[in-house]
């Protein structure tokens, strides 16, 4: 493939894209070919060097912001005739109430996790004070001459303290987790608004 054919196929995938935007993606690689010509490379090496069309047109939408790519999907490719638009006005009590409800669904399972991860972090605070309070409530009650149960709290303070450990590592690897499965939503949620001839 030569660099022609190679900028041709790119600026295809990339259709939808603002005009500057494309026009900036297609300048860089451009200009990335022809360092590599200069290095002396011939042409078919430099452009197989920079990568396929397809896996580049992929990277650039993938690290494009969302509200980019919604603008991009959603503006109308040719102007819109008149039945069209009543057809979307009439019908936008029912798209647009669906969609309200699809981001409310979302975001409410998503603010579901995090609420179940902050009252995690609070169920491990709440145990390590309780640890505290047990090992240093040995001294309040052996000063107040209650040998045995100074004991047995300090006991009870050294099991709450482990418990605390081993809770804490739960819930740091369910923090990471959660943050995991927010990234990779937010990149399916991304990856509508990419154009599936883009990434083939």
């Amino acid at each position: 493939m030569n660099k022609n054919e190679f900028l041709a196929e790119l600026k295809e995938r990339l259709a939808g894209l603002s005009e500057t935007d494309m026009n900036q993606s297609l300048d860089y690689y451009t200009e990335m070919i022809d360092d590599r010509m200069e290095d002396g490379l011939s042409e078919e090496e430099a452009v197989a060097a920079v990568g396929t069309p397809g896996e580049i047109a992929g990277e650039i939408l993938g690290e494009m912001p969302l509200t980019k790519l919604v603008k991009a999907r959603v503006k109308p490719k040719h102007r819109m005739a008149a039945w069209e638009v009543v057809l979307l006005v009439l019908g936008s009590p029912i798209w647009f109430s669906l969609l309200i409800v699809l981001f409310a669904v979302v975001f409410s399972l998503y603010i579901s996790f995090w609420a179940v991860i902050i009252s995690l972090w609070a169920t491990v605070l709440a145990l390590g004070a309780a640890a505290l309070a047990g090992v240093f409530g040995l001294f309040t009650t052996i000063a107040a001459g209650h040998g045995w149960a100074g004991i047995a709290l300090f006991g009870v303070g050294v099991f709450l303290a482990g418990l605390t450990i081993f809770a804490y590592y739960g819930c740091l690897y369910a923090t990471k987790g959660i943050w995991f499965l927010g990234k990779k939503l937010f990149r399916s949620v991304k990856g509508c608004f990419i154009r599936k001839e883009a990434v083939r």
